[in-house]
């Protein structure tokens, strides 16, 4: 696993120590976000938490609202973590409120996204490089 991931999943336990989380994993490529949340996900477990995985293809708001975020919330488990991938739709005006925690995964010489608490370069899927950058003057939307 990449140090990448366990740094990530350290940040967002820092943050969202407990409780039920709701983390995306998001990027232009939905199955090459599915890959990387794969690898955040393992990355949680790894640090002891009990981690549940869904993957959305088309990013669809109101199926991820009904099937996914709904009965995990409801769920008898008080301290776990949803982990969701998909395409940049996770992270549409409406759905990103949905989310504690966003991951943007991207390679060469996409945009990142604004919205992002995360922002990792995947041109080399063996060796995740988390990117910073100042967005303080640019909108929200950037790079959607």
């Amino acid at each position: 696993m990449a140090d990448v991931w366990t740094d990530i999943s350290s940040e967002f336990l820092h943050l969202y120590p407990s409780g039920r989380r709701l983390l995306a994993v998001a990027g232009a490529d939905a199955e090459r976000s599915r890959r990387s949340a794969d690898e955040l996900a393992a990355a949680l477990r790894a640090a002891g938490l009990e981690v549940e995985r869904r993957h959305s293809a088309d990013g669809d708001e109101q199926v991820l609202r009904t099937d996914v975020i709904a009965p995990f919330r409801a769920s008898s488990a008080s301290d776990s973590v949803l982990v969701v991938s998909g395409p940049s739709t996770l992270l549409s005006e409406t759905a990103r409120g949905m989310w504690h925690y966003v991951v943007w995964q991207l390679a060469g010489d996409e945009a990142p996204h604004t919205v992002a608490a995360a922002i990792v370069d995947v041109t080399d899927p063996a060796n995740p490089k988390r990117r910073f950058a100042d967005y303080c003057a640019l909108p929200a939307s950037f790079g959607a």
